[in-house]
Order: C-alpha cells, then structure tokens, then sequence
C-alpha cells in the first residue's frame, strides 16, 4: 500500500483537495498538523510519499514559504534528508514548491539538498494571479510525477510565483539536466513563452515546475489538485457539447503515477 502524509495547519490549505487526489489513484492518506510532525518526526518513515500542499503558510510573511521552508530545514531537516536518501518521493505544489526551494530541497543539485539555489519572487505583473495555464511537459525529463503526459491544463493561485536563479550556470545545469520539467506555454503553439498572460508570473525560461536528478523530488506553481474532475475545466460545458469532455481531470496523473511508481518500487 502507497502511504501519504500531508503537514497541515498554519495558513496551510488545499489538503481535501490533495487526500482526494491521491484517494483517487488508490493511496491511504493521512494530514498531520505540523507541530505534531515537529514533535515526532519519525513519523515520515512510515510513508513513501510527502505531499506539501498549496496555502499561504504563516501569511507569506518575510516571503511566501520561507517560514515554513525553515521549518523543514532546520527543525526537521535530518529526518527529510533521510527521506530522500531512503528514495521516497516529495511532491510541492505552490506555496509547498515555495517552501521546497527556500528550504534548498529543489533542486537538489549534485546531491545537495541543503543549499538554496533557486528562488519564486513576486509575479511581474505585481497582483496576484488567478488563471487557467498551458504547460509544456518537457520529455527528456526523468520526473516519476509527469510520465506519459506530454502537456497540461492547469490554474494558477500566486502572487509570487516567478522562478529566478542566484547563478547563471545553475541554470544551466537544469537545463543540462532536464530539471525543468513544465514550462508555460503560447496556448495556440504549445511553445515555451515569456508573454503575459500566458507566462503568468515572468518565470525564467517559463519555468512552472522543476525536479531533483533522481526526479523523485517535484515541485511546481500550477495547481493540479484543481483539476481532478473534467468538471473543473473552465470550459466543461462546450467540451460536453463536442462531446470532447474527458473522462477524468488532466491533473490526476500526475498522483497516479506517483502512486504506481511507489508499488512498483518502494513496496
């Protein structure tokens, strides 16, 4: 059996949305508050997968995920790099993509799972934004959460969702090494864009989502725990009417793949 755990409370939300999700593939979920997985981080070895949910965890204050990133680094910090090691997945959506990167999760570059390379700032536009996105899955990317999808529909909820560098080749090396794993794309081409709104925040290189060389390790901005049912789609109505409605949401995949990569391996 696939297990999840999921840290809640805090400012933290999504974590209906997300137990479905994973529900939906055939994984047992649990939430825990996170001041009990503070109090007995030994908890974490008894699941595969660690799901950091969406939210705005203590208020975004000093930046959008950086308390929380702390938290993770400094006050159970061994116990996730034990995680890692033990070859688990961690999956970040938003405010948890926020935090993996401020806490130096992501990306994880030669092994180093410390160190803050990367960072998601405030969004050119200067509001927050709340759209529907085209992503781009990038193919040669090794990521367990993204196989057999070649592209995406998803919305975005942020006000600091753009993704820069410290350095220019650490940038490089995520390209080097198929890191980036989505990308915002032009709707119509289906090519990788730095207009708005189509690239919603001014991400570099249209980055909406990376992951760490193992691809076990995945973070990104977009929100496919808002799209589980095809009556989530913006436009479900007319899809009906063509009679193009799929028959599940296009975010559920990702879960699924997740879940089947735990039973495959991890069990």
């Amino acid at each position: 059996m696939c297990r999840v755990l999921i840290p809640v409370g805090y400012g933290l939300n999504c974590d209906d949305e997300t137990i479905y999700a994973f529900k939906m593939v055939g994984a047992e979920v649990k939430k825990i508050f996170l001041k009990d997985l503070i109090k007995a981080p030994q908890i974490l070895d008894d699941y595969q997968i660690l799901a950091m949910i969406g939210g705005f965890s203590f208020g975004d204050h000093i930046a959008a995920g950086k308390v929380l990133a702390n938290i993770y680094k400094y006050e159970i910090g061994e116990t996730i790099q034990k995680f890692i090691s033990d070859g688990k997945l961690i999956f970040g959506e938003c405010n948890g993509f926020q935090a993996l990167v401020k806490a130096g999760i992501l990306p994880g570059l030669n092994g180093d799972y410390h160190t803050q390379r990367v960072t998601l700032t405030y969004n050119d536009s200067g509001i927050f934004e709340d759209r529907w996105v085209k992503l781009k899955i990038n193919p040669k990317s090794n990521c367990v959460f993204t196989k057999n999808i070649e592209e995406l529909y998803l919305p975005v909820r942020h006000g600091e969702g753009k993704f820069i560098v410290e350095k220019k080749s650490d940038l490089e090396k995520l390209k080097e090494k198929n890191l980036i794993v989505l990308q915002y794309t032009d709707m119509d081409s289906l090519k990788p864009t730095m207009k708005y709104p189509q690239n919603p925040n001014g991400s570099i290189e249209s980055i909406a989502g990376i992951c760490d060389c193992t691809g076990r390790i995945f973070g990104k901005m977009p929100h496919a725990t808002a799209y589980l049912s095809p009556y989530n789609h913006p436009r479900w109505t007319r899809l009906k009417i063509r009679g193009t409605l799929p028959k599940e949401g296009g975010g559920v995949q990702i879960f699924r793949n997740a879940v089947e990569y735990v039973k495959n391996n991890l069990t």
